[in-house]
């Protein structure tokens, strides 16, 4: 319990802390004031001031906070070390750099482990080195560390061997049989269609082993992950659209969810998902969406092009926008968390059931 909270309290601290002094940054070298910089939430406390900035730790270390002079446009007086007294490209570079800030500490952790640990690369055997919640193999009782043996009655040496059983049968029963502290267990199972690929599926990821890489090829591989997660993230995105289905979004329930179990494995496994969810956040917050720094950016480019000051009333209604449709994905996004644990505990139960007969 301590672990998981630690890892939790870790994790969305850094994660959001780092997207919060990337605004902090570039307020200063653009010359805005600013009037707080915080670590966590809350009661304050510890605080001091200094050059007009107030520093303060608060009791819930879960992110942080800055707040520039004259951000809300209502209180901005016009005067020169405010907020929107900058230009708007100005402003521009001020809200793109906290997601870029999220995009270097993940470069950062994803380099700290590939040159210092190994680049990290999906392990030949058949031993399972994750099992998805609420998909088939989850469903069926089977486990982290489990071995698969044989699918369908044919043995299986490869991780390779194994997914050619399992790729081309969307929808379909196959048998498996897998190995647990020297006993053999079968169970059957019904595969799912993969979200992103044409491919059928059981929930299971491969052992991750390490291959030790140079200096160069780690600083390479480190900006090809940032990239990778990146363009994955907009393929399932658009295919979700494109194809009117309900994308498989976690809320904050499955992200503790995670990083809490996360906790528990290898370190550099958990620094390598907390390097996952910075990229996460960063492009999340690059979308154009009304309160995100992405509509911000949206926001501020349109003043350029039609050279015309944004208005109160204009950023009014943009910011009520914004807040409907964040709750909305806030509401969706926890209601599929509750959904997973629902239908996983409700599946569990009938295994139990099912034995008990």
């Amino acid at each position: 319990m301590i672990v998981s909270l630690l890892g939790v309290i870790f994790t969305f601290g850094i994660v959001i802390f780092i997207h919060e002094f990337g605004h902090f940054i570039l307020c200063k070298i653009i010359g805005v004031s600013v009037e707080e910089f915080s670590f966590g939430f809350g009661k304050p406390i510890f605080q001091r001031k200094r050059n007009k900035t107030l520093y303060s730790i608060r009791l819930i270390p879960l992110g942080g906070f800055v707040k520039p002079k004259g951000e809300d446009i209502n209180e901005y007086k016009g005067e020169e070390d405010e907020y929107f007294s900058k230009r708007w490209y100005q402003r521009i570079f001020i809200v793109l750099a906290g997601p870029v800030m999220n995009y270097v500490l993940s470069f950062f952790i994803f380099f700290g482990v590939i040159y210092f640990v190994g680049k990290p690369q999906p392990s030949s055997s058949t031993e399972i080195g994750e099992v998805i919640s609420n998909y088939p193999a989850a469903n069926a009782g089977i486990r982290e560390g489990d071995k698969i043996v044989s699918i369908n009655s044919v043995k299986v040496n490869s991780w390779k061997e194994m997914t050619k059983h399992i790729y081309p049968k969307i929808g379909k029963e196959i048998k498996i049989e897998y190995e647990r502290d020297g006993r053999i267990f079968s169970v059957s199972l019904t595969t799912v269609k993969d979200p992103t690929y044409d491919r059928g599926v059981i929930g299971i990821v491969p052992k991750t082993d390490y291959e030790k890489v140079g200096l160069i090829k780690a600083i390479g591989y480190s900006c090809y992950q940032l990239w990778y997660w990146t363009k994955m993230t907009i393929q399932t995105l658009l295919k979700s659209i494109y194809r009117m289905e309900k994308p498989d979004v976690a809320g904050p329930i499955g992200i503790i969810s995670i990083v809490s179990k996360a906790a528990h494995s290898e370190f550099s496994d958990f620094l390598y998902l907390v390097g996952l969810i910075s990229v996460a956040v960063g492009f999340f917050n690059l979308l154009p969406l009304p309160l995100l720094d992405g509509g911000h950016f949206v926001l501020y480019l349109f003043e350029g092009i039609l050279r015309k000051k944004i208005t109160p009333t204009v950023i009014k209604y943009v910011n009520s926008t914004g807040i409907v449709i964040l709750v909305s994905i806030l509401i969706f996004a926890t209601y599929n968390d509750v959904m997973r644990i629902y239908n996983s505990k409700k599946h569990q139960d009938n295994i139990q059931t099912q034995k008990a007969r």
